[in-house]
């Protein structure tokens, strides 16, 4: 996962942001601080997360195609514009379908 921090004080097209990669997941960090990092994310088609908990709370928002979450065993259809909270310490993941991006905002306190 890329570490460096995005520019402050100006606009950020999120989607335009960050590019598909074929056959690969690709991460860009906007913020990394101690309370709480957003991410960009884009996922070609085929590429997900397997299921794993989190300690904190984490907003998904989709900017571009189309997501399945699956959160405490409950699936979820998400397209962009849409965006999911996932409570801490509850198992989640991302099945691929189609490819999509996502900001991920973690909070950490």
């Amino acid at each position: 996962m890329e570490k460096k921090e995005g520019a402050k004080g100006v606009v950020i097209d999120l989607s335009g942001s960050i590019e598909y990669a074929k056959g690969a997941v690709v991460s860009k960090t906007l913020v990394d601080k101690r309370t709480g990092t957003l991410t960009l994310f884009a996922f070609d088609e085929g590429q997900g997360l397997s299921e794993h908990t989190a300690p904190y709370e984490a907003v998904v928002q989709i900017l571009d195609g189309q997501a399945h979450l699956v959160i405490g065993g409950k699936d979820l259809i998400v397209g962009a514009g849409q965006l999911v909270i996932m409570p801490a310490d509850i198992p989640h993941e991302i099945r691929p379908e189609k490819r999509f991006k996502m900001l991920l905002i973690m909070i950490r306190s």
